[in-house]
């Protein structure tokens, strides 16, 4: 059975499964930095086109992820995260495409945002069935543990993806974005093809909606305690520029290294001490890192609040995402998951504009004032789950 194998044979394991989710993400590293800046300088497009060409693969991903956890659960998860590598091979044709109709802007920004839709699918197909996945083959007391690595993978692909973007554009132009893409993907369609699946588990699988209320106050709590991650991704450039400070990309690096360092020091702590305690703890911490943020006379103690921030974040999304999965079925974990990682393309989604609304009335300090109160949101909702957990407990024992 796979709960009596060894710790370092289940990492491995995890491991070895969590590297699709790195090529995927990698894939979508890779166009982050670069796209935003062709679509306004190389085609002409105004500023609220460049940012429609990110926001659009968020958008994908959010309505997406209902259909995924279905293939998860009827179909498998090795199928899920296949089919994802294909679509995001899909999306570096459409952007060949794109750099070889540059001479054409509106063809070219249709078939880029084309691409980016099909790459926004394909990142829900392979990032929750790489969880469904590893879960399947580890066991589901384990399930803490594949979420932290399937995190670091994700973020850690993103941090890699984005420079290396930026480098082969500079050195060889945007068609070598488009091949590069299409040659991961495939390289992932072959390391999976052999890989043994995870079985598919049989059962009643819960319809979505009822899936999605279950888990709707813990991805609640995700959502509030993913604000501050938003707010430092998307305005930590623009609120050093106003402090006039400099290495803004240090507080970024920071914060990213922080992350995966938790993670990597901290995740076996789900499993000893439960999902609800750790996110207390987390997000109390996470609290602390974006208020040194707001009140910060100085980069140094900024640097340290973007640290602080990045170590409570890490271990929000297992932790409750252990509590979540628990509360459905075996037969419908891929759709629990689903239902539970929409609450981090919702918070992205929303953090942008709302907090770049605050900044304008208020400052860019306030936002983190804004996402501090956030977190904290998140902590009292953890606390009152944790206190009705027992209550829940043994509702679903008598069901």
């Amino acid at each position: 059975m796979p709960e009596t194998q060894r710790p370092m044979a289940v990492t491995l394991q995890v491991v070895s499964i969590v590297l699709f989710t790195f090529i995927g993400y990698l894939n979508i590293g890779i166009p982050l930095a670069v796209l935003p800046g062709y679509v306004h300088s190389e085609l002409g497009f105004g500023a609220v086109v460049a940012g429609l060409v990110i926001s659009v693969q968020y958008l994908a991903t959010l309505l997406s992820r209902p259909y995924a956890g279905r293939i998860i659960d009827n179909r498998g998860s090795k199928r899920a995260v296949m089919y994802g590598l294909a679509g995001c091979g899909l999306s570096g044709v459409f952007m060949l495409l794109s750099a070889w109709l540059t001479h054409l802007p509106v063809l070219s920004l249709t078939s880029l945002l084309i691409g980016r839709l099909v790459l926004g699918s394909a990142e829900s197909l392979v990032g929750s069935g790489s969880i469904g996945w590893g879960i399947g083959r580890v066991g589901a007391t384990n399930t803490a543990k594949v979420i932290s690595w399937n995190g670091i993978a994700s973020y850690g692909a993103l941090a890699i993806g984005a420079p290396l973007g930026v480098w082969l554009v500079n050195r060889l132009g945007l068609w070598s974005m488009g091949l590069s893409i299409i040659l991961l993907a495939l390289l992932g369609l072959l390391l999976a093809w052999p890989k043994r699946a995870a079985p598919v588990v049989a059962g009643e699988r819960l319809p979505f909606m009822h899936v999605l209320g279950r888990v709707l106050p813990h991805g609640c709590g995700l959502a509030l305690g993913s604000i501050g991650f938003g707010t430092i991704a998307t305005f930590i450039t623009l609120y050093y520029a106003t402090q006039h400070w400099d290495n803004a990309v240090l507080c970024l690096s920071l914060f990213g290294a922080s992350f995966i360092g938790a993670r990597l020091l901290f995740g076996n702590l789900i499993n000893r001490m439960g999902g609800f305690r750790v996110a207390i703890a987390c997000l109390a911490v996470e609290s602390l890192g974006l208020l040194l943020l707001w009140l910060a006379p100085n980069a140094e103690l900024a640097l340290a609040g973007a640290a602080l921030s990045g170590f409570g974040f890490s271990l929000v999304f297992p932790a409750l995402g252990v509590e979540a999965v628990n509360l459905v079925p075996a037969s419908s974990r891929g759709a629990a998951v689903g239902a539970y990682s929409l609450f981090v393309d919702l918070s992205l989604g929303i953090t942008g504009p709302l907090a770049g609304a605050i900044a304008a009335g208020f400052g860019f300090a306030s936002i983190f004032l804004f996402a501090a109160l956030a977190a904290f949101a998140g902590l009292l909702l953890s606390l009152y789950l944790y206190r009705q957990s027992p209550k829940y407990r043994e509702e679903r024992n008598a069901g």
